[in-house]
């Protein structure tokens, strides 16, 4: 029979909120590699991904990247723990710093992403827009005028088809340059 700590009996674990996380800047595309040789040393790391379609040869292929390229979230007490270790570690560029010190991050960020996740990937908010809804153009030359959405794209822009002078005119817009129609 083994006698307890009390204290470490009634220890919460600490959840990613509590905890402080820093920030390691890795080698390019290394960011897998890094994670994993950090977590050999016995710190917990977070690298969010999320899903990308990508085009090659006529085919279309859905793959995971990093939410934040060439970084990963790596849980410590700069106070407790050897963090020093890190900036040596197989793939790692540097430590994001304050002077001597670590940049300190707020665990709650890190418990945001974590919440998004859906099957490993960060998901992206519902798309406010669908192909082949209408829309009021807000700004530019045809500010006031309806449009029918055509095409989305990744960059934050519509491809609109407009009624103007008995033709049709396609154009681009941002997004923020549409509102939805409010039916009357």
């Amino acid at each position: 029979m083994t006698t307890q700590d009390p204290e470490r009996a009634l220890a919460v674990p600490p959840t990613a909120a509590s905890r402080p996380w820093i920030v390691v800047n890795t080698q390019v595309q290394r960011e897998r590699l890094a994670a994993e040789h950090i977590g050999n040393q016995g710190f917990e790391t977070y690298c969010p991904l999320f899903k990308r379609q990508i085009r090659h040869a006529r085919r279309i292929q859905e793959v995971m990247r990093p939410l934040f390229p060439g970084y990963v979230f790596v849980a410590v007490d700069p106070q407790r723990q050897q963090w020093r270790m890190l900036m040596s570690t197989i793939g790692v560029r540097a430590v994001l710093r304050d002077g001597e010190r670590p940049s300190i991050l707020d665990g709650r960020f890190i418990e945001t992403l974590r919440a998004r996740e859906v099957a490993g990937a960060i998901s992206r908010p519902a798309e406010p827009y669908q192909v082949g809804e209408k829309v009021r153009i807000t700004s530019g030359a045809f500010d006031g005028l309806v449009a029918e959405i055509v095409r989305l794209d990744d960059v934050k822009r519509l491809t609109v088809m407009l009624s103007l002078l008995s033709s049709q005119i396609r154009t681009s817009l941002s997004r923020e340059a549409v509102a939805p129609l409010e039916l009357r």
